[in-house]
């Protein structure tokens, strides 16, 4: 029998062999992804991810239960992504740094390189281009917009857990979401 989240993190907490590796495996992917559409950095969101691991691994024993463990989580990450920003901010604006999303404007987003199911070919370039013009306009939403966006579309978290993740107020993830899908249909409106 497969062990809970729940449970495997108890078990970090009290050191069990093996109990981290395995919140590693089922969580790599999505802290990393939940990271990246914060900072938008691949470098920084791999640091993010790896930050949010060492401290679930030094905070786990303080895992009340409270929530799911994947809020919790994902709390955690997100606290790295802000605080990360937060120290960067400074140097950047002193030095006169770029933004390094400017460098990697190229690059396509991770989240799309995903596999996807066979399709029609002639309908899925359709709403692969439609898909890539959507996570273009979404790269342009608030930190917090994109963060909702993606806890709601890529996790499928409910507004509950999205507003624990995020440590806002119910209301106002509902706000970030009507707002984000506001500008993301005005713009696609726009565009027909």
């Amino acid at each position: 029998m497969e062990s809970t989240d729940e449970q495997l993190c108890r078990a970090v907490a009290e050191r069990a062999p093996g109990a981290f590796d395995v919140l590693v495996e089922r969580y790599q992917e999505r802290a990393y992804r939940i990271a990246w559409s914060i900072v938008r950095d691949r470098e920084e969101a791999k640091d993010c991810s790896q930050d949010a691991f060492l401290r679930l691994h030094e905070a786990a024993g303080s895992f009340a239960g409270q929530s799911k463990f994947s809020t919790w989580f994902y709390r955690i990450v997100v606290n790295c992504c802000l605080d990360r920003q937060r120290r960067h901010r400074g140097w950047r604006r002193l030095l006169g740094w770029r933004d390094r999303r400017d460098d990697a404007a190229d690059e396509p987003d991770p989240v799309e390189r995903a596999p996807a199911p066979f399709e029609d070919p002639v309908e899925g370039l359709d709403a692969e281009r439609r898909m890539s013009r959507v996570w273009a306009l979404v790269d342009e939403l608030s930190p917090q917009q994109r963060a909702a966006v993606t806890l709601s579309c890529r996790e499928g978290l409910a507004t509950k857990e999205i507003a624990a993740v995020l440590s806002l107020s119910e209301a106002t993830v509902r706000v970030h979401l009507h707002r984000a899908l506001a500008m993301l249909r005005r713009r696609l409106g726009d565009e027909a």
